[in-house]
């Protein structure tokens, strides 16, 4: 067999980590003078996860000395072999050793038998630190037999793997190809590979459909699926009469947490069996006894078409790790979509809609089976979900712990009361039940070879299910699409929505009759809407989740607004009318759970930045719109023709085009007063230069005319630093800074809890979010500084007052904004100027999940200090939290160009410089968010 590069990686790092001696004399001095011959094997194959015994023989002459004989594995006498302890130390009891010890067998032939133990002295490696290292292991080796006397070595080429079936990603396609063979020597099933598109460091997304044949593909895609979202009933009719014919449904099965491995390589398997394989036997295992049930593969192939999305994230495949390569977990993005990655993925769920959502993961305390735990999104319909996913979720199971040593699995709506809901359609899984789909997380309990049995397993049983159950799930599902199609707010869902206390409380429809509005209408005219790009940012999201949007053909006036032609309309009578609403609606306040696994709130509107209405009149757009199937980007237009323009601070573009400016040497002022038609913040830049470089944005300009701008500043390019989460810095890159060391940098953006006062002279400092107050307030420079919180994760979205300021420039009075950190200011310094406080009104919390919330009702959230030589601006909320909130860009925009003008605003330099706090920690442990600890669905 021949040795590959992983093999020689793996030995190296070996030798690397392991404290024994390299090589033994013996194989270091004579290994080129022995001769070679053939040892030979009961097995190749050696799992980390699973002890294995081999018989090992070879044919040595009749005079070896077998007290003499030496077995080697990668080169090295297999003492040196240790098993893990700690850290990447390496020196427990021998990982390999000789259970029956060599003998003759014949005349020539010489027999033992190895043992080759847990490697990392456990078959479960999920253990963090272990993740990390196990992968360099991976690899063929040489397993040899060594006599000293008779100048032989006996050798062959093992494998050893973390379990059997684990692929590198570079694997994974050729397994793929190798399936296609094979399926394609010996049936006619329909196969298809396609790539969705790339990861963010350039890797294909591996994307299979399989099929009974072609026709099968473009029957559900070009017929029963526009049906079943257009006119459901109809297809619910044909079902209950007999006249459907045959038809498929997809299943989709997913990985998005790559280093949770066992959910890609379970797929390979799992589309080796049923594209290759005439039959299927799954072994169920229910209150202890075992049953089997075997599948014909072309009959099952009569009910379904198989999706195979091996991994959402090719990058961590190959790092092991869980984010993308911007540091993201997309499992946490499936709503916001602000990564490549899921936005190719949830397009193509969009697509096909499927039926059955199967979303492999790991690893918890026990082998878990979605449904969830309250509180529920009441965007879901709740109540043709919830059965049916309990039944597939048992089904999984019993096919999970039959195919394994598992001897148990549970399901969080029934074992547990919270702490693992489905509120947050951020999920994989929970963001398909927005389609309709019954949507499971799956968790296996341990990264091992039995855990990867199970998770085989569980496929099996959810695709059994599915195919026994196939017309009362479908006609569930276009139930579903039928609610929305006509309007319907079926009040069977209340049950399903509960309060901490566990009483019902239904879908929240205040004073409304419906949940749901009649339309959604997102204006495009200046006087309307104050962010024209998100606007339209948000109807292309909408259109590639498969939601329809239409536009106004003429002018129309509805409860008293009048909307011009071009507006856009979300109408609420369709079948997707639930994933519309989970982006576009205010949200819920459900504070009063103890627990909650992830932030809850999305409302696009708020969090991005632009202005919608929601309209409760029936018909109130009928024969007056068309459907859109596209829609472009609106780009700046330039007006007049003075040698400058004014280029309005409204928007996130605006930030980036003036960052392409200052790269490019481009002249850019800054207004710092309000004066004659230019705004505090505002960018004055020249006509010519708008010309050259802003053909690619959208802007707002106008044409400042002959007369005084009022006080302005020159820009010069901003030298930015980021330190804390990756996601601030993808923000913050996002915007068109240039991102540079510490030490060269002008200004410190920071969420973490580290701060250096003696490296931040001359330097400006925005610090957000509770980790970086408590980096502040224990560094002493901020005399007459505080905040207070409740908890690390603790979310809200909140009105709040925001003051006038050349930081704040862009913003209205009156705003909503987002927070994730449980915190608020409680005292400024006497020299700082606030930026903006919460708001004072008995209803300032709008919503989210934040117990204690009322303690933080007219607070501070933001303020800023200038020194001498620096500034300090602190934020006690978000400001780009994953990447969704990115209405607040500005704010951390505003305070990177204060530090780089020529001038600070009108009240001029602050006084002294910044001092350290004798004694005092510098960063303190901020307290463990609830939605960061233990379990692993994060």
């Amino acid at each position: 067999m021949k040795k590959h590069f992983a093999g020689l990686l793996a030995l190296m790092m070996v030798l690397s980590l392991f404290s024994a001696a390299a090589f033994p004399a013996l194989a270091n001095s004579t290994a080129e003078a022995l001769e070679t011959v053939e040892l030979e094997t009961s097995r190749d194959l050696f799992s980390m996860t699973e002890v294995r015994t081999v018989e090992v023989q070879a044919d040595l002459g009749e005079n070896a000395d077998l007290s003499q004989l030496e077995f080697q594995f990668g080169g090295k006498e297999i003492s040196e072999w240790k098993k893990w302890t700690s850290g990447t130390t390496f020196n427990g009891d021998p990982f390999i050793k000789v259970v029956e010890e060599p003998h003759y067998v014949d005349d020539t032939t010489v027999k033992a038998t190895l043992e080759f133990g847990l490697l990392f002295n456990r078959d479960n490696l999920s253990n963090r630190t272990i993740r990390t290292q196990y992968q360099q292991f991976i690899g063929e080796y040489e397993l040899a037999m060594v006599s000293p006397d008779t100048e032989t070595k006996a050798a062959t080429t093992v494998k050893l793997n973390v379990y059997d079936e684990f692929l590198f990603y570079d694997q994974l396609k050729p397994a793929i190809v190798s399936i296609f063979e094979e399926a394609n020597a010996k049936n006619d099933r329909y196969l298809e590979y396609q790539s969705l598109g790339k990861s963010v460091e350039g890797r294909d997304l591996h994307f299979v459909i399989l099929a009974k044949d072609k026709e099968a593909v473009d029957k559900y895609l070009n017929e029963t699926l526009p049906t079943a979202l257009e006119n459901p009933e109809s297809l619910q009719e044909k079902i209950n009469n007999g006249t459907m014919g045959d038809y498929q449904i997809p299943v989709w099965i997913n990985n998005i947490h790559p280093d949770e491995v066992e959910g890609v390589d379970a797929q390979v398997e799992l589309l080796k069996k049923f594209a290759v394989e005439d039959k299927v036997t799954i072994t169920n295992e229910k209150d202890g006894k075992e049953t089997s049930v075997t599948l014909n593969v072309d009959e099952v192939l009569d009910d379904v078409i198989f999706l195979y999305m091996f991994t959402n994230n090719p990058d961590g495949r190959v790092a092991n790790t869980r984010a993308n390569a911007n540091g993201f977990d997309l499992n946490r993005d499936n709503h916001y979509q602000t990564q490549v990655e899921t936005q190719a993925v949830t397009e193509e769920i969009a697509k096909w809609t499927p039926l059955s959502f199967l979303d492999m993961h790991g690893y918890v305390d026990g082998f878990l089976i979605e449904p969830t735990t309250p509180p529920h999104n009441p965007n879901y319909e709740y109540d043709l979900l919830h059965p049916a996913m309990i039944e597939e979720a048992n089904a999984m199971g019993q096919a999970g712990i039959g195919n394994s040593k598992l001897d148990s699995y549970f399901i969080p709506a029934q074992a547990w009361e919270d702490g693992w809901d489905d509120m947050t359609p951020a999920y994989t899984a929970t963001f398909a039940m927005l389609h309709g789909s019954l949507g499971h997380t799956i968790e296996v309990p341990a990264l091992s070879q039995d855990s990867y049995r199970a998770m085989v397993g569980a496929g099996m049983g959810g695709i059994l299910y599915v195919t026994e159950n196939k017309d009362r799930l479908y006609k569930n599902q276009l139930e579903i699409f039928k609610r929305g199609v006509n309007g319907e707010d079926n009040t069977a869902v209340d049950e399903y929505y509960v309060n901490a206390a566990g009483e019902s409380i239904g879908r929240q429809r205040g004073e409304n009759e419906n949940f749901f509005p009649d339309y959604y209408v997102i204006p495009t005219d200046n006087k309307e809407q104050k962010n024209n790009l998100e606007a339209h940012n948000m109807v292309d999201y909408l259109l590639r989740n498969g939601v329809k949007v239409e536009q106004t053909t003429k002018n129309m006036k509805v409860n008293g607004t009048l909307y011009p032609k071009g507006t856009f309309v979300v109408p609420m009578n369709q079948a997707k009318r639930g994933l519309a609403n989970a982006m576009l609606y205010k949200g819920d306040n459900v504070s009063d759970w103890a627990a909650m696994y992830d932030p809850i709130v999305v409302n696009f509107p708020a969090l991005r930045g632009f202005d919608i209405d929601e309209v409760r009149v029936a018909g109130a757009f009928d024969q007056n719109t068309i459907e859109v199937e596209n829609v472009a980007a609106p780009t700046g237009q330039i007006t007049g023709k003075t040698p400058k323009q004014v280029l309005a601070n409204t928007n996130n573009d605006t930030v980036k085009l003036v960052n392409e400016l200052l790269e490019n040497g481009a002249v850019v002022e800054k207004a710092t007063e309000t004066k004659a038609g230019v705004n505090k913040g505002d960018f004055i830049v020249s006509t010519k230069d708008l010309q050259a470089y802003g053909k690619d944005y959208y802007f707002e300009s106008k044409s400042l005319g002959t007369s005084n701008a009022g006080r302005t500043e020159k820009l010069s390019q901003p030298k930015v630093a980021v330190t804390g989460s990756s996601q601030l810095r993808f923000s913050v890159k996002e915007l068109g800074f240039n991102l540079v060391d510490p030490a060269t940098a002008d200004v410190i953006v920071s969420d973490s809890g580290t701060l250096n006062l003696n490296s931040m002279s001359g330097k400006h400092y925005v610090g957000i979010g509770a980790s970086a107050l408590n980096a502040v307030r224990n560094s002493g420079a901020l005399a007459g500084f505080d905040f207070a919180r409740t908890s690390n994760g603790h979310e809200g979205l909140l009105k709040a007052n925001v003051n006038d300021h050349v930081l704040t420039s862009g913003y209205e009075a009156n705003e909503l904004l987002y927070t994730t950190n449980g915190a608020w200011i409680t005292s400024v310094p006497k020299e700082a100027e606030v930026l903006a406080t919460i708001s004072k009104s008995d209803d300032f919390y709008v919503a989210g999940w934040w117990p204690g919330h009322e303690q933080a009702k007219g607070q501070t959230l933001a303020f800023t200090q200038n020194f001498e030589d620096s500034s300090i601006t602190l934020f006690a909320n978000d400001l780009a939290f994953r990447a969704h909130t990115q209405y607040s860009y500005r704010f951390l925009a505003n305070s990177i160009y204060a530090s780089v003008g020529t001038e600070v605003e009108k009240k001029g330099k602050g006084k002294g410089k910044l001092k350290d706090k004798k004694g005092k920690p510098q960063n303190n442990k901020i307290e463990e968010s609830f939605f960061e600890k233990g379990r692993d669905r994060e």
